[in-house]
C-alpha cells in the first residue's frame, strides 16, 4: 500500500503538479534508490545498526552517449560536500549521474559513479582523452546509522544507479540516501515534487528533490502555520542544528548556465518557507538542471555551436514554481518518513511526524482542507 503524500493529507498547495508530482516528471529523468536498513540493538562501530543507503538520479536516463547536463549550483550554507561543484561553476554542466549518500560516503560513492561511467560510456572513454567527475552530495546520518562503519560499499551506488526508472513513484521518507535523516527533528529523508508551467504557449515542467536533514523544532513551519510551535513532543536537539540539506531542482525549460544558477538560488526561498535559515552546521547545498539543449560532449564537438534559451524576463513563473515545489517535496519527505531508533544518544526516538496531529494544527490556521 502506498504511503500517503502532504497532499493526501489535505494540505493546501498551490500550483499544478505533473502526473507523478516528482523529479521524474521531467521526460527522460530517471531515479533509483537503495537503501540499507539492517541489524538492531546498540551502536557497535563497524557492525551496525545500519540505516542508510544512495538516491541516484540520472538526468539523461540511461542514453549511450555522454552528453552535458546544463546546471548552476548555490551554498546557502557551505557546511557540507557535492563533488563537480567546481566544474559546475565555471563549465556550466555536468556529465552522468548524479548521487546523494551520507557524509562519510562520498568516496566511495564517487568511486561508484566513476566506475559506472567508464563503463556505461565505455566506447568514448577508450577512445578519447575524457575524464569522470560525477557530482556526489552528502548529509550526515550518524545519529540513527552507524555512519562511521563507512557500510556504503561500491555495489549500493551502482544498484542505485542501475535501479532508477520512471515508470514507479521515487519512494519517500526513509529511503536511498534520505534513510537516517531527521529534518525539524521528526524523522526526514527522501522527498520529491513537480510542477507545470506554461511560457508563452510552451509547456515546461520543474521537478524536485530534497535529501531533508535540516532544521531544528521551533523553527519548522509548514505553509506559512508555525507547527513547530505546536508539535512539541519528542524533541532531539537543543536548538543547535547538525543537519543539512541538499535540493536537486531539475527542468526541460531550456536555460544556459547562468540561468541555472539563479535557479538554484531560489531552492534558498523553498528552504526557507519551511523556516530553516540555513543554520551554521547546515550543509545547505543546492544543484539546479535543464535536460534542454542536448548534445554532444564539448570535447567531441566541433569549435561553435548554439544553445536555445528562454528570456530571463519570462523566468518569474519558473521562480515561483521551484519554490513552491521546493517546499512540498520536504513536507513530502516528513509524512512518508517512518519512526526510527536513535544511536547516538542511545534509545531514543526519531518520531515521523503525526498526520492528525499535523492536520488538526493546519486546519486551525485554515491551510488544510
Amino acid at each position: 500500500m502506498s504511503k500517503p503524500r502532504a497532499r493526501d493529507l489535505g494540505l493546501d498547495f498551490n500550483g499544478t503538479t505533473g502526473r507523478n508530482n516528482s523529479l521524474t516528471d521531467i521526460p527522460g529523468v530517471l531515479v533509483g534508490v537503495k537503501t540499507r536498513i539492517e541489524g538492531n540493538g546498540p551502536l557497535v562501530t563497524g557492525a551496525g545498526p545500519v540505516r542508510t543507503g544512495v538516491t541516484a538520479i540520472l538526468p539523461r536516463g540511461f542514453d549511450s552517449q555522454p552528453k552535458p547536463v546544463w546546471a548552476g549550483m548555490y551554498a546557502l550554507n557551505g557546511n557540507g560536500e557535492m563533488t563537480g561543484a567546481h566544474w559546475v561553476r565555471d563549465g556550466g554542466y555536468f556529465v552522468g549521474p548524479l548521487c546523494i549518500s551520507n557524509t562519510h560516503a562520498v568516496g566511495m560513492v564517487h568511486h561508484a559513479a566513476t566506475q559506472w561511467m567508464i563503463k556505461h560510456y565505455a566506447r568514448d572513454w577508450e577512445d578519447e582523452h575524457l575524464w569522470a567527475m560525477p557530482v556526489v552530495a552528502e548529509t550526515y546520518d550518524g545519529v540513527l546509522n552507524d555512519i562511521n562503519g563507512l557500510h556504503i560499499r561500491a555495489e549500493d551506488a551502482l544498484d542505485a544507479i542501475n535501479a532508477a526508472n520512471n515508470n514507479e513513484p521515487v519512494p519517500e521518507g526513509n529511503t536511498g540516501g534520505g534513510t537516517g535523516m531527521i529534518c525539524y527533528e521528526f524523522k526526514g529523508g527522501t522527498g520529491t515534487s513537480s510542477r507545470l508551467i506554461n511560457i508563452d504557449g510552451e509547456s515546461y515542467t520543474v521537478g524536485t528533490l530534497v535529501q531533508a536533514n535540516h532544521g531544528v523544532r521551533p523553527w519548522f513551519s509548514a505553509l506559512g502555520v508555525p507547527v513547530g510551535k505546536h508539535l512539541t513532543d519528542d524533541r532531539l536537539l537543543d536548538n543547535t542544528e547538525r543537519g543539512s540539506i541538499i535540493v536537486i531542482i531539475g527542468t526541460d525549460a531550456p536555460l544556459l548556465p547562468h540561468q541555472l544558477d539563479r535557479l538554484a538560488r531560489r531552492a534558498a526561498i523553498g528552504v526557507g518557507r519551511g523556516g530553516s535559515p540555513g543554520g551554521n552546521n547546515s550543509g545547505d547545498i543546492f544543484l539546479a538542471f535543464s535536460t534542454a539543449n542536448e548534445r554532444p560532449l564539448m570535447q567531441l564537438s566541433e569549435a561553435r555551436f548554439t544553445l536555445d534559451c528562454l528570456n530571463d524576463n519570462a523566468l518569474d513563473d519558473l521562480y515561483l514554481a521551484a519554490v513552491e515545489a521546493v517546499e512540498e517535496a520536504v513536507l513530502n519527505a516528513l509524512v512518508a518518513a517512518e519512526d526510527m531508533t536513535t544511536l547516538r544518544p542511545a534509545g531514543k526516538i526519531c518520531r515521523a511526524i503525526n498526520h492528525e496531529q499535523l492536520v488538526k494544527v493546519m486546519r486551525q490556521f485554515g491551510r488544510c482542507t
